[in-house]
């Protein structure tokens, strides 16, 4: 007897696409102490979608990184929302006006290449500017949250 799932998994990517995604993560990870995560569902309904992506970001305890330096991409495949949200130590090195021209980049290269291209080319923009920030310490640097990507409904 077989049991049916009550929720199915979502696919929003294709295996080669979630690939380059978690590729991106960990050549963004590579040079620096900060963190990256992708968090992809289908709908953002209600709710403007920073606030969403605060509220993911904290239950996913990204707060715990030791130098706050963690960042979360969040996208809403269906309505089409994205939004990053970054830790204090990130967040106020950079200020707002980065993070508001990070998802205007991440819009356009998703309406140009699509949302598996786009997310890899925000996550290596990211990638860079940690790396000036947060540059790499190969005697205390851990990788301090998982890679992959999460999958909410």
């Amino acid at each position: 007897m077989s049991l049916i799932p009550f929720f199915k998994r979502k696919h929003f990517f294709s295996a080669s696409d979630q690939e380059a995604i978690v590729a991106a993560i960990k050549r963004a990870e590579k040079e620096t102490s900060g963190e990256v995560r992708v968090f992809v569902e289908s709908r953002c309904r209600f709710v403007n979608p920073i606030h969403r992506a605060e509220e993911i970001f904290w239950g996913l305890k990204m707060d715990s990184t030791g130098e706050y330096n963690a960042v979360l991409i969040y996208v809403a495949i269906k309505d089409q929302q994205f939004a990053i949200f970054a830790d204090n130590g990130i967040y106020t090195k950079l200020g707002n006006d980065y993070w508001n021209q990070s998802v205007n980049e991440m819009t356009s290269y998703i309406k140009e290449e699509g949302v598996a291209h786009g997310l890899v080319k925000v996550i290596d923009k990211i990638g860079n500017t940690l790396k000036e920030a947060f540059p790499y310490d190969p005697n205390t640097d851990k990788n301090e949250l998982p890679d992959e990507i999460v999958f909410g409904q």
